[in-house]
């Protein structure tokens, strides 16, 4: 039965629009904390089965979900304090305070049915059913869209200008919107950029502070003519979770491409490699990288489907910008098929060590510090990288597309 799919991705024309939050967004905190929990989990215990959940409002934290390994004695309020701190609440400067928190826990264990299912074989099964979606252009550096790697990189400069000056706080947003002709991103239209900051400064002051320190060392030249919206509400004194409630996994777009690529709905934090939510979406990733790289296209989206206790995916299709021949051979299907199992994926990307907290601020995508940034063309797709494809996506070559 052939389980490869292979068809065409559409251009997108006309404005499109992502968005990223900081850190300190009251949801990015929830995910921070999940996360910590994973880690501290398989710090003691690499094959610990984690999916917990976090809830933040003021002082109040609760963690949900299960947990099961080796020796998990975890300090739940420690890890809690500790990613607080490091995100900016050591004292109650912007209204948390650390030293008076209220950390609640309903976890149990993992069900036996699905840790039967998913560990009882010869393999490891995927840990739940679903859909995960991979993308990658050309457009940028980091291989993302336009307009969420932009995003990405203004709330990194906001964190970077808050800790250097002490005047913005740990709650942002940025939102970018791109004019795209034909598949390609050809202006900018609207940044919008809100962050919260200390009492003594006036609107005017905080806005001159986005546009100088954050904005223009950004965008640079591609600044002029650009719509800027800086804290268009207003001040922006009291945020994170005293203004606003969090809970892991609310997102998720701002996590993955920014909406440009189609996204399966499942959260990545808190879950540990065999939650295929998570590792699929990440080999996702790092396939469409690997297409990209081997086939001369100017993008690519990866759509995987798993069920529940099986290890090989159920359903596999790719979509490259401006379509092409037959991309894989009979040969590398197998060969694909078994990279995709969730224990080939865990053991490729090393998703049984501790690390995780830093996917959940900033993108899981885009940065080479993770392990499914890195094509791996030989090892998924059984291809010659030294071989030359001739991919030539609305008949241009790359080159010629890019200019």
């Amino acid at each position: 039965m052939n389980r490869i799919s292979i068809g065409r991705l559409a251009p997108v024309t006309g404005l499109f629009t992502s968005e990223s939050v900081s850190d300190g967004h009251p949801d990015k905190i929830a995910d921070q904390l999940s996360d910590a929990v994973l880690d501290a989990a398989l710090a003691l215990d690499p094959t610990a089965r984690v999916a917990v959940e976090a809830g933040i409002k003021g002082s109040s934290v609760w963690l949900f979900g299960e947990l099961s390994g080796h020796g998990l004695d975890l300090d739940f309020e420690e890890i809690v304090r500790d990613v607080l701190i490091s995100i900016g609440h050591g004292g109650d400067r912007w209204g948390l305070d650390v030293n008076a928190l209220d950390v609640r826990t309903s976890i149990s264990r993992q069900s036996e049915e699905i840790r039967t299912g998913v560990d009882g074989g010869t393999d490891t099964g995927a840990g739940d059913q679903g859909m995960m979606f991979g993308y990658a252009t050309r457009e940028t550096p980091e291989r993302l869209p336009t307009p969420i790697a932009l995003a990405h990189r203004l709330i990194r400069r906001q964190r970077e200008v808050r800790d250097r000056l002490g005047l913005l706080g740990p709650d942002a947003k940025a939102q970018v919107s791109a004019r795209y002709e034909n598949g390609r991103a050809v202006g900018l239209q609207t940044i919008v950029l809100s962050s919260q900051h200390v009492p003594e400064l006036s609107l005017a002051q905080v806005r001159e502070l986005l546009r100088e320190e954050v904005v223009r060392p950004v965008l640079g030249e591609a600044a002029a003519g650009v719509e800027l919206l800086l804290n268009p509400v207003g001040t922006f004194i009291e945020g994170g979770p005293v203004a606003d409630a969090g809970l892991t996994g609310r997102k998720i777009i701002a996590d993955t491409y920014g909406g440009f690529a189609r996204h399966g709905g499942g959260a990545f934090s808190g879950k540990d490699g065999t939650k295929v939510d998570r590792s699929g979406a990440y080999a996702a990733r790092q396939l469409a990288l690997s297409l990209l790289e081997a086939h001369q296209a100017d993008a690519c989206e990866v759509r995987l489907a798993y069920a529940i206790g099986v290890a090989e995916p159920v359903a596999i299709h790719l979509d490259l910008a401006g379509g092409g021949g037959s991309l894989i051979s009979d040969e590398s299907q197998a060969r694909l098929l078994g990279s995709l199992r969730p224990r080939s994926i865990i053991e490729r990307l090393g998703l049984e060590a501790p690390g995780f907290r830093a996917t959940a601020s900033f993108g899981h995508f885009g940065r080479d510090k993770f392990t499914w940034e890195r094509p791996e063309v030989e090892a998924l797709l059984g291809v010659d990288k030294s071989r030359t494809y001739g991919f030539s996506p609305g008949g241009q070559n790359v080159e010629e597309a890019a200019r």
